[in-house]
């Protein structure tokens, strides 16, 4: 297993404690010289915020933890890729490195329908794409199986 692949599981056991709080399963962690520095997991409903996203969560965490706003030298594990807010504080809070699960191609802005990091924001972040996806895409699919059953949609 790859030092990637091992912090990926790590978000996808955040992202299995966001679907055990009915929430959309997203986890993200943050690390800083191969340690972890923060975790965060979607708390839009329980939060009843729409920042409650897993990366935002995991950010403002690793502000704390390092005691500022910039978080060079870190690298993002996140279990789906960062929709437009995510990533636009991605970009500012100047994380080096994201590292994401699966695509999405709905509201992806780290590959998928654009390349926030691309745009010439700042500095560039290295993006590596598709890590555990399988895992990751599965935790969604389940989740979104389940709220359609419980709609009564099929």
């Amino acid at each position: 297993m790859t030092a990637d692949e091992a912090m990926m599981r790590l978000a996808l056991e955040e992202a299995r404690l966001a679907l055990g709080e009915g929430e959309a399963p997203i986890g993200a962690v943050l690390v800083k010289d191969g340690a972890v520095v923060a975790r965060g997991r979607n708390t839009r409903e329980t939060r009843k915020t729409a920042l409650g996203h897993a990366e935002i969560n995991a950010i403002a965490a690793g502000c704390e933890a390092l005691g500022g706003w910039r978080l060079e030298g870190c690298t993002l594990y996140v279990t789906l890729e960062p929709c437009p807010m995510c990533a636009g504080a991605i970009l500012n809070a100047r994380i080096d490195r994201v590292v994401f699960g699966a695509y999405d191609e709905k509201a992806g802005c780290m590959g998928s329908q654009m390349d926030l990091s691309k745009v010439g924001f700042g500095r560039p972040v290295r993006l590596r794409g598709g890590v555990l996806a399988e895992e990751s895409a599965a935790l969604l699919a389940e989740f979104f199986s389940s709220l359609r059953r419980k709609e009564g949609r099929s």
